[in-house]
């Protein structure tokens, strides 16, 4: 239905989930520091990953956020970016 696995926290139309997959990043973040309070396994991972599971979460990508600046770039020659750019989505 949303073409990605980029769930928010605060998912209105299932909180449930939002808050499943919060608890999938808070066991990866412990998994990767060798925490054994972490449930997470690698099979648990490259199932998430095989979806495209996402395991930082930010209001949009930086990979987003790099592609809006070079083509900002491109129309005005420069990366001088003002804070209230009327044609910035964010």
């Amino acid at each position: 239905e949303f073409g990605h696995a980029r769930v928010p926290q605060k998912f209105p139309q299932n909180p449930s989930l939002g808050i499943w997959v919060v608890t999938q990043r808070q066991s990866y973040e412990k998994f990767l520091k060798n925490y054994s309070s972490s449930n997470m396994t690698e099979d648990r991972i490259l199932r998430l990953n095989k979806l495209g599971f996402e395991w930082t979460c930010s209001r949009q990508s930086w990979q987003s956020s790099f592609e809006v600046l070079v083509s900002f770039v491109r129309e005005f020659g420069h990366a001088r970016v003002p804070t209230k750019f009327p044609q910035n989505p964010s």
